[in-house]
């Protein structure tokens, strides 16, 4: 058996201790400075790229108070049954998303898509308070053809946190989320359960607050195997709103970005959309 002096299991530990502090330092700092490329993921088009989809469209670009310009898809369909504003998750641009909202002009809605700033042919600084802001710019826009009765707010993933804002801000006809957070925090806190996130974190987008102020109608829809936004996350967000008016849908064995492959989805979303 090996006698290792006490003072060299000392100088050893020591050792071990700093790698491990500095390893800890290194991981908060690069969370706290690049969380936006930890966070969001998006891909940039030309000014000149031109959208294809299945059906007619009309292309946006509206300004902000900053002059911030805000690019968006506007899907339009003959006699529709009312428009859905979506927001959309953290990767891709309008093409990709534009392609994924074509699910539901397929059942005679009119959809408006914008892409946050910085995706797509989106520009303008990054903040959370913007990410707001830009939203409920899109819904003074819609309210200028259509009555808030018909409007119907739809976010996925990163997009739940704005629509819901948006909709306790407003009286839109409903609100659908698939895949939301209890917060940012919350699943940051998840992810990584050593740091003071609380501290580190510039976004929260604290859904549950925002929640708390919507009168309309309410579907959540998230999968138990949803690897990105915990299941946990997204029923305490439930347990957070009024229960009367909300509606959690639960797809066994659905993970973050397949629900649409489960029948309940499609069961559960035609008879939203009636």
């Amino acid at each position: 058996m090996l006698n290792i002096p006490r003072n060299r299991i000392k100088q050893r530990l020591k050792k071990i201790g700093i790698i491990l502090l500095s390893l800890y330092i290194m991981i908060g700092t690069s969370l706290y400075f690049l969380q936006e490329k930890l966070f969001f993921f998006p891909t940039v088009l030309e000014e000149n790229y031109v959208y294809e989809f299945n059906y007619g469209f009309e292309e946006l670009n509206l300004i902000a108070s900053d002059g911030a310009k805000l690019n968006a898809v506007h899907f339009k369909v003959e006699n529709p049954k009312g428009v859905i504003l979506y927001f959309h998750g953290n990767a891709g641009d309008l093409q990709r998303w534009g392609t994924i909202g074509e699910y539901f002009v397929e059942k005679n809605y009119d959809l408006l898509i914008m892409d946050y700033r910085t995706y797509g042919k989106s520009s303008g600084k990054l903040s959370e308070a913007v990410f707001y802001s830009d939203a409920q710019l899109f819904y003074e826009y819609l309210k200028g053809d259509y009555n808030e009765s018909d409007i119907t707010l739809y976010g996925r993933s990163l997009g739940t946190g704005i629509a819901t804002y948006v909709a306790g801000k407003n009286n839109p006809k409903q609100l659908i989320l698939e895949t939301p957070y209890y917060s940012i925090l919350d699943v940051a806190k998840h992810r990584f359960p050593m740091l003071p996130i609380e501290k580190l974190l510039q976004y929260k987008f604290p859904s549950y607050k925002f929640i708390k102020d919507v009168e309309c109608p309410i579907t959540i829809f998230h999968g138990t195997d949803d690897g990105i936004v915990p299941y946990a996350s997204g029923r305490k967000l439930f347990t957070a709103a009024s229960l009367s008016k909300t509606t959690f849908v639960t797809i066994q064995n659905g993970d973050h970005n397949n629900l649409i492959e489960f029948d309940l989805y499609h069961t559960r979303i035609n008879e939203i959309l009636l």
